[in-house]
């Protein structure tokens, strides 16, 4: 498995740890429940440095991710960041990631941790094949009638002008989340920089100085709190990460691992690719509004997600992605089939969980499921089959926890 260049400092902390996606990655420190209250009521401090980082630089920076990305990152203004897909030709998502937008022509992606390489590899060749998207790759399909099959390749030389450059593996990401993640955050900058966290915008970035070192910072956030990213070189980060620690001792900041991540994520409602997201599925079916049909580039899987919407996918017809509210003290698990309670499809199977465990913050059992539509109008009474066992659940509006602001 790979390290982050922080993997000592967790071992020196007592951490657990997991597989995830190829990486030796924190699962907990002590208690996951601990862990996740802390960064509900004060702060967590956690080791993202798993996560992708792919550079954009080129005068076509912003047409060509407009091609290659479902959403409208030409509009995105700089030092601003924006939440996306990058999709098969079927519509099918390869990824979700953060498009953080540098310069003019620059960007800076960060996609997940196991489609790091799978991402680099597509914007590659999709920067290659240039505006008209025509050449085959391993990402598309590839029988003879495919949109994107090597009998219309585009002509050589007619790529984008930009370089894809993958710099994750020089690149640590520490983020602390919490309600006191900005006090944290900054008394760590330079004094005269602290105007700069404090009036950082949500899904915004800036440069600031810590200990002698420019360090990207943005405020971004998986858990459903506040929160802020740090970018830096992977030779500065355990300096950093003892830092924070220091600086957030009297506040109960603490280190946090993947497992209360997950936990909290999930009472966020904020989805996770293999588990809600998957070449399988569609942003509609996701309830996830980041297409733009307004561009104009003929983005990668325009045409099927065009023939999507046309048909209902996801909003009046086959499933679409749902919160239940467990009614009794057992918790669905990923996989576990969800079964109809009322009318005529009672007791039929009408869908699957994706994620689910017992709320800490809310003290119920929540899940995830793509359930068919016919099935999802909030309130509607549904069993999850807990291994022969039915477990009764409501429809709710996700999230299923939304922080005061």
């Amino acid at each position: 498995m790979r390290e982050t260049a922080l993997s000592a400092a967790h071992a020196e902390l007592g951490a657990s740890f997991t597989d995830f996606g190829g990486w030796k990655m924190p699962l907990k420190y002590s208690s996951e429940l601990e862990e996740h209250h802390a960064v509900r009521t004060t702060a967590g401090l956690f080791d993202l440095s798993h996560m992708g980082e792919i550079r954009i630089v080129g005068p076509d920076a912003a047409t060509f991710l407009n091609t290659a990305l479902v959403g409208n990152l030409a509009a995105v203004k700089i030092g601003k960041a924006k939440y996306s897909l990058i999709c098969r030709e079927d519509g099918g998502i390869l990824d979700d990631l953060i498009a953080y937008r540098i310069d003019e022509d620059e960007y800076l992606l960060v996609p997940n941790a196991s489609n790091r390489e799978v991402v680099a590899a597509a914007l590659s060749e999709r920067a290659a094949a240039g505006p008209a998207g025509n050449t085959a790759s391993a990402d598309s399909p590839t029988s003879s009638d495919s949109p994107t099959s090597s009998d219309s390749a585009a002509p050589e030389g007619a790529g984008f002008d930009v370089e894809v450059w993958d710099e994750s593996e020089g690149i640590s990401l520490i983020a602390v989340q919490g309600p006191v993640a900005q006090k944290i955050i900054s008394s760590v900058v330079r004094a005269n920089e602290t105007f700069l966290v404090e009036e950082l915008g949500y899904y915004a970035f800036t440069t600031v100085s810590i200990g002698g070192d420019e360090i990207l910072l943005a405020r971004t956030g998986y858990t459903g709190e506040d929160g802020f990213e740090l970018f830096l070189p992977n030779d500065k980060a355990h300096a950093l990460w003892l830092a924070l620690l220091e600086a957030g001792s009297d506040d109960a900041l603490v280190p946090c691992g993947l497992a209360c991540r997950d936990s909290l994520r999930l009472e966020a409602g904020m989805p996770l690719y293999g588990n809600e997201l998957s070449t399988e599925r569609v942003s509609f079916e996701a309830g996830l509004p980041v297409v733009s049909f307004s561009k104009q580039e003929n983005f990668t899987g325009r045409a099927a997600l065009e023939a999507a919407k046309a048909e209902g996918r996801g909003k009046t017809s086959g499933q679409r992605l749902v919160g239940l509210k467990g009614l009794g003290k057992r918790a669905g698990r990923g996989g576990y089939p969800v079964l109809a309670v009322e009318g005529a499809a009672a007791g039929e199977t009408v869908g699957a969980v994706t994620s689910g465990l017992p709320s800490p913050t809310l003290g119920f059992p929540i899940a995830m499921a793509y359930v068919e539509v016919e099935h999802t109008e909030p309130g509607t009474r549904l069993d999850i089959d807990l291994r022969g066992k039915p477990q009764p659940f409501e429809v709710v509006p996700l999230p299923f926890y939304r922080r005061a602001r």
